[in-house]
């Protein structure tokens, strides 16, 4: 017997469960299939989960400071992991259980656990079960990505995913990979009490950011006692002789071998797209197994949308949930809104956070227009220097003819915060003028904006 609803939607990600909602709220049916965790990466291994504990992670690194501030602590600092994880748990379940309640109370939407595959433009099999609906969205998510690499299956090594379930400290944690996901794991584990090691393939951390972010990226992470590990590439791993594991790197510098107790893999994510069934509906994807999109969010496939990171449009919590926006705007609001129109802004969640919007100086450079850059280092700021958290720096770059934002990197307290101060003004398309001559409350980092944007000078077409 096949089951037919006015849609399918695949997946219960950040897009997933409020398209849903406007469907119910349009009185349709509407059928929502998911083979993991109602919520997504999100809710159950990603921005919920992990930054629960980066903000453990902080307070032990704060109490470990109070004499900074003149505050006495009576004997040494100490973390119970096993509180740590069991706090993390109960505030990812809660999400979880409130989505979940959500979904299953909406008259019209069919939550149905189990694996999905398209069988045609139209149809999807799950359970041994068919359903059909005229629309169908896909919103499968991604996960992290398994590199090949000698000796890989003759030890347990551990992703974003599979970390989030230990309830022992690792000693001494390996991490191959630089980017966001291992930098905000490094960090955490490090404050946790864990020793910590980065390996990096290329020469610098974060490497699809300006080369200062990197360096002050570096130097905030090991003046916390990592060991960071850059131009070392991983060529091999091997079970350790005391039951943790060995990795074996080539390097300039360093030992050509590290030994921890626990690897972590943060070498990039995947798409959830490969056991999709996708060729059967016409859905075509790019050499990554991204799913093709146009600028609303259709796939190749007529009837067939792709939301969230399956569509290689962002990887964000955030513009999941703009995709869903964005679709349910041109199918129920009349509102032709498109991906296009998006900004590009994220943080990364190491202490102090970096946020970021926009085009980068290095893409400023190439676009060959003349751009202006502001810039200020954290130090200078007072909220800074009252919390006694001076790393990092503020930056923005003005195109010089229009007078508009182009992008900005706020690396410091606060940063993941202050940065949507300039992306409102992008969003307006107003000049950078009206945070200029703005009056901004003290003391704040956001105060010191109008400063920055009062000092602009020419960006150099190189670094020196």
């Amino acid at each position: 017997m096949t089951r037919r609803y006015d849609a399918i939607i695949i997946g219960t990600g950040q897009a997933g469960p409020p398209l849903a909602g406007r469907f119910h709220e349009q009185g349709k049916r509407v059928a929502i299939l998911e083979r993991g965790a109602v919520g997504g990466t999100c809710v159950n291994t990603g921005c919920i989960p992990t930054k629960t504990l980066v903000a453990s992670a902080r307070v032990a690194h704060m109490a470990r400071r109070a004499a900074d501030f003149g505050v006495v602590v009576g004997g040494e600092v100490g973390v119970d992991f096993r509180a740590v994880t069991a706090r993390m748990r109960s505030i990812s379940g809660e999400s979880n259980e409130g989505v979940t309640k959500w979904l299953e109370g909406m008259e019209g939407v069919d939550l149905v656990r189990g694996h999905a595959q398209l069988e045609s433009a139209r149809t999807v099999r799950a359970n041994g079960e068919l359903y059909e609906a005229p629309q169908i969205f896909l919103n499968v998510g991604g996960r992290a990505r398994t590199p090949e690499l000698p000796g890989l299956d003759e030890i347990e090594a551990l992703t974003n995913s599979s970390l989030l379930q230990l309830d022992r400290l690792p000693e001494h944690l390996v991490i191959v990979g630089g980017s966001y996901i291992g930098l905000e794991f490094g960090q955490m584990f490090r404050r946790f009490g864990s020793r910590v090691t980065i390996v990096q393939r290329g020469p610098r951390l974060i490497a699809h950011e300006d080369v200062e972010v990197s360096e002050v990226a570096r130097e905030l992470l090991e003046k916390e006692g990592i060991d960071v590990r850059c131009e070392a590439t991983c060529t091999r791993v091997r079970r350790g002789e005391r039951g943790g594991v060995v990795v074996g790197v080539e390097c300039a510098e360093g030992t050509p071998e590290i030994e921890g107790s626990h690897l972590l893999l943060a070498v990039g994510r995947v798409p959830n797209t490969d056991a999709l069934g996708l060729e059967a509906a016409g859905v075509e994807t790019d050499e990554r197994g991204f799913i093709a999109v146009d600028d609303t969010l259709r796939t190749t496939a007529d009837g067939i949308w792709a939301l969230g990171d399956c569509n290689g449009k962002g990887a964000f919590t955030h513009t999941s949930y703009n995709d869903f926006e964005i679709v349910a705007a041109n199918l129920f609001d009349d509102d032709p809104r498109k991906v296009s129109d998006r900004i590009p802004c994220y943080a990364l969640y190491v202490d102090p956070p970096l946020g970021r919007i926009g085009v980068t100086k290095d893409e400023a450079r190439r676009s060959g227009r003349k751009v202006l850059v502001g810039r200020r280092p954290m130090a200078k700021v007072g909220r800074a220097k009252e919390r006694s958290e001076t790393d990092g720096f503020l930056e923005v770059l003005v195109d010089a003819a229009s007078k508009r934002i182009l992008g900005a990197t706020v690396f410091g307290i606060g940063g993941d915060e202050v940065v949507h101060v300039l992306l409102a003004v992008m969003a307006a398309d107003a000049p950078y003028t009206v945070i200029s001559r703005g009056v901004h409350i003290h003391p704040t980092v956001s105060e010191l904006l109008p400063t920055v944007l009062q000092g602009l000078e020419t960006l150099e077409l190189d670094e020196a």
